[in-house]
């Protein structure tokens, strides 16, 4: 093994993740509010941590779509839905689908410069409440323009930026199959199964109330998006997004609301607390790259963290790579000659959901305890981000 190049500066670490069970579209988080969404997912981080409210220095959180119920400062607004006291600022990210891991890169930078002791990061996604694109659809078929400006337009003319045909270019680049790509969804959905009937999302999971169709309560606890179910045959029997294409709706990621956050601190934060770390943020980077594939910035975003950190691709323990399409983390282990084994281990987005600018402190969440459960040391985190960005999270459990 490498040995990964520690600098003398002041650590960032973890001492508590949370998330919500993701809810399908339409599904059993539709009757939630994002900003009380986001507001379960503080009060979870403050209860496991026994935080004094006075500590919270600033809530940053990822949200994509910015508009409607998420808008007016969806970080504030769910502060405000806590329990937290009108005191603690807030603010909202929005770097995609990195959103929320770029709020966590914030915070660690916060913690780490000493400008703050204690800051929560997280991650707010209503994909029922606030449909994906609506901040740029809306005011556009009000006649208010469009994001693509005319420099912009002469850069890339006659392109429209698209992640669907990102995912396809991917595929054809690398060489990937529709029975490949496949494979891969299936098996999302085979360790999303294994892992929830093992217990093993159980301890990173803040139970929600939800109403049922007959007015009777029920706690949703499980993510909504795994079909237990899922057969390979039925995979492979779904259709085409593109024709002569290689990627379907099983083979993407599932449209998802939810919530998800992390509470970092630094050495002052950490006797403050006074409570144990569960990881160490060992490294972050974030780079960009062709906004027209705009899917592939995880591979170069990868060999950079790992160079900058001094470490090897097997020197990583396990990894996060967002299954935002099946195409995208394939490519990755195909150019990073990464270990299968080692990827994705309770299942992803293709099962569990993508909420979008929730997603990166949901992953984060989960690779922390699946480092502990596998008993394991380095892990790593990246995902593919709109206009060809990814952010890259190397972090070492304690």
């Amino acid at each position: 093994m490498s040995k990964p190049r520690r600098n003398d500066r002041a650590e960032a670490y973890i001492v508590a993740t949370a998330r919500t069970a993701g809810g399908r579209k339409g599904g059993k988080l539709k009757d939630w509010h994002p900003a009380d969404l986001g507001g379960k997912v503080i009060d979870d981080l403050m209860k496991r941590t026994g935080a004094d409210p006075e500590l919270i220095e600033d809530v940053i959180v990822g949200c994509v779509d910015q508009a409607g119920e998420q808008g007016m400062n969806i970080a504030r607004n769910a502060v405000l839905a806590s329990g937290l006291p009108e005191s603690v600022p807030a603010t909202s990210v929005d770097r995609q689908c990195g959103s929320s891991q770029q709020a966590l890169h914030f915070g660690a930078q916060a913690v780490m410069s000493g400008a703050m002791d204690v800051v929560i990061a997280a991650g707010i996604e209503s994909m029922t409440r606030v449909p994906m694109g609506m901040p740029i659809s809306l005011p556009f078929k009000n006649g208010f323009g469009i994001y693509k400006s005319p420099k912009l337009e002469e850069r890339y003319p006659n392109i429209q930026f698209s992640q669907f045909a990102g995912a396809e270019m991917i595929a054809k680049k690398y060489g990937l199959t529709k029975d490949q790509l496949d494979e891969f969804g299936f098996g999302s959905h085979q360790k999303a199964i294994k892992a929830t009937q093992g217990g093993l999302f159980d301890n990173e999971i803040v139970p929600l109330e939800i109403s049922l169709e007959d007015g009777s309560k029920e706690t949703h606890k499980v993510d909504e998006g795994i079909r237990f179910d899922a057969s390979l045959e039925a995979i492979k029997g779904v259709k085409l997004l593109a024709e002569g294409g290689a990627i379907t709706a099983a083979t993407s990621s599932q449209i998802c609301d939810g919530a998800s956050g992390v509470m970092i601190v630094n050495e002052k934060g950490l006797k403050a607390l006074g409570v144990e770390p569960l990881a160490r943020i060992h490294h972050m980077t974030v780079v960009g790259g062709d906004p027209v594939i705009m899917l592939e910035a995880p591979i170069p975003g990868t060999e950079k963290a790992l160079k900058k950190a001094g470490m090897k691709i097997d020197d990583i323990d396990l990894y996060e790579v967002n299954e935002a399409f099946a195409s995208v983390p394939l490519a990755w282990l195909q150019k990073l000659g990464a270990d299968p084994e080692r990827l994705n281990v309770h299942g992803g987005a293709i099962a569990l959901g993508h909420p979008l600018g929730a997603s990166g402190t949901k992953l984060m969440t989960t690779l922390v305890n699946a480092l502990k459960a596998k008993n394991k040391r380095y892990g790593l985190q990246t995902m593919c981000e709109g206009g060809g960005l990814a952010n890259v999270t190397i972090v070492e459990r304690l």
